[in-house]
């Protein structure tokens, strides 16, 4: 079997796969700002790093998998808007902050529960590690790296990255640091318009405020994830995912601040998933067009045409490897939810075949060498830096194999026992435990079943009439939206899509 390869954000390479600590991986993955509902763009990260949490778990790997709540108002820095998030959302909501913060994580939860992924191993929540984020800033600035100023405490860029390579995970160098900083409130107060806040003084009217060795105020944003990875994975661990839209200024800020604490860089592996873009733009309330995971789970947005289940979004994610852009649109959501169909019942078939039935020697053996090499593929393509995509291709390689097995185009001893038999544990084991795939079910499904048994029973009764006519207009109506309907030999009938 090969080894695992993944793409480190930071080398731009892919690099084999070892942990630091043998047989035991430590994971970060950066949470939601609890400010608001989650939409769109947080399905990919969360799918994305369950799909890694559940194959290493596989691998035989004990992951100690760490994914924050970000509910300590959320301070944004360069070329975001600088505002406490949680604090002006409450005053809307005319909510006290945690009691916001505690109706949008319960939200937050529901949606990953209905994506199927599995709960991290600890959540840890930024008001939660107030005292380690105080803690992390007076050791930055005894080490010279971070300065007071009315209250505030600042990290000195410059001065950091004069012995150190800052900017490499984004690609920046110190100039274009400077370019893209934005002015924005308290820029004077700074040495360097490229330093970060660590910490905030706050206003008398700022809600969400602590008491610190600098006066009453708040962490920045980048100074909770050093913190919390710091305190469950230690000064350096394995891997640090997240969206790649905070590789800077986030995740840079975070290298920069644990190196300077723990002196030692953090992190060996840094993975970053692509964007989304929704019908080619990107997403944001600029463009009118984000999009609510309840919204998504609804159809209750102009551009949906139809309510999508939590497992067609979750399998057109895996659809696309994970560091390519992913377009969002209803046509691709509707051609999702059909593939998914279509391989789910194919899937569904093969685990309930008996393949003792079946001779032990393959009567095909070039069908039955195909079927073997496309399984061995998924533990290739997943080790090549987790490529879903061609694991599902593969996957779709094999529905006809399947198909034709069960509508007997293919013999029943075309294909030996054990090939079957591996083909059956590999499906369940890529399709529901790494995949997280599961099988959509529901109340609409059964309503549907029921309509089409009405349809069938009022075509047989036509035929027994003789009344062609009624019978064709089922039939060629049915057709019509993708439904076939098919006269079996003993005169039942069947439907396929």
């Amino acid at each position: 079997m090969s080894q695992l390869k993944v793409y480190n954000s930071l080398t731009r390479q892919k690099e084999v796969f070892e942990s630091i600590t043998p047989g035991h991986v430590g994971m970060y993955v950066c949470g939601p700002t609890v400010s608001g509902e989650s939409h769109l763009g947080h399905a990919r990260p969360y799918i994305t790093f369950d799909v890694l949490y559940r194959y290493l778990t596989h691998m035989g790997y004990k992951v100690r998998y760490v994914r924050n709540i970000t509910d300590a108002g959320h301070f944004e820095e360069e070329g975001r808007e600088a505002e406490d998030k949680i604090s002006k959302k409450a005053v809307l909501e005319k909510l006290e902050p945690m009691e916001l913060v505690q109706k949008y994580t319960n939200l937050f939860h529901w949606a990953m529960e209905q994506f199927n992924t599995v709960p991290p191993s600890i959540e840890p929540t930024a008001t939660g590690h107030i005292v380690e984020q105080i803690g992390m800033i007076e050791e930055i600035i005894k080490a010279g790296y971070g300065y007071v100023v009315n209250g505030s405490v600042y990290f000195d860029v410059k001065k950091y990255a004069a012995s150190h390579d800052y900017g490499k995970l984004s690609g920046r160098v110190m100039d274009d640091l400077l370019e893209t900083t934005r002015e924005l409130e308290g820029q004077e107060e700074k040495r360097d318009r490229a330093d970060f806040a660590l910490w905030k003084n706050a206003a008398p009217e700022h809600i969400m405020r602590w008491k610190s060795p600098w006066g009453v105020g708040f962490p920045g944003w980048h100074i909770e994830c050093s913190a919390m990875a710091t305190k469950y994975l230690g000064a350096q661990f394995d891997i640090h995912g997240g969206g790649m839209d905070l590789q800077f200024p986030h995740h840079e800020s975070e290298i920069a601040q644990s190196t300077i604490c723990n002196h030692t860089a953090p992190v060996r592996y840094w993975m970053h998933n692509n964007m989304i873009t929704i019908n080619g733009k990107k997403m944001g309330k600029s463009y009118n067009n984000v999009i609510k995971l309840t919204e998504l789970f609804s159809g209750d947005h102009p551009l949906l045409e139809k309510a999508f289940h939590p497992m067609t979004i979750r399998f057109f994610i895996l659809q696309t490897q994970y560091r390519s852009t992913l377009d969002f649109s209803n046509e691709a959501l509707l051609a999702a939810e059909k593939g998914l169909k279509r391989l789910w019942e194919a899937y569904e078939w093969i685990q309930k075949y008996e393949v003792g039935s079946t001779k032990y020697e393959a009567a095909d053996t070039a069908l039955d060498k195909k079927v073997n090499d496309l399984v061995a593929e998924f533990s290739e393509f997943m080790n090549d830096d987790l490529n879903t995509a061609k694991v599902l291709a593969n996957m779709f390689e094999l529905v006809p194999v399947i198909n034709g097995i069960k509508d007997k185009h293919i013999a029943a001893d075309a294909i030996s026992i054990s090939t079957l038999a591996h083909l059956q544990q590999q499906l369940k084991l890529f399709t529901e435990d790494i995949f997280g795939l599961k099988a959509v079910s529901g109340a609409e499904d059964d309503k549907f079943k029921a309509v089409m048994e009405l349809l069938i029973q009022i075509r047989k009764e036509a035929k027994s009439r003789k009344d062609f006519v009624t019978s064709d207009k089922i039939r060629n109506e049915l057709s019509a939206i993708g439904i076939q309907l098919k006269d079996e030999k003993d005169g039942g009938m069947s439907y396929s899509f």
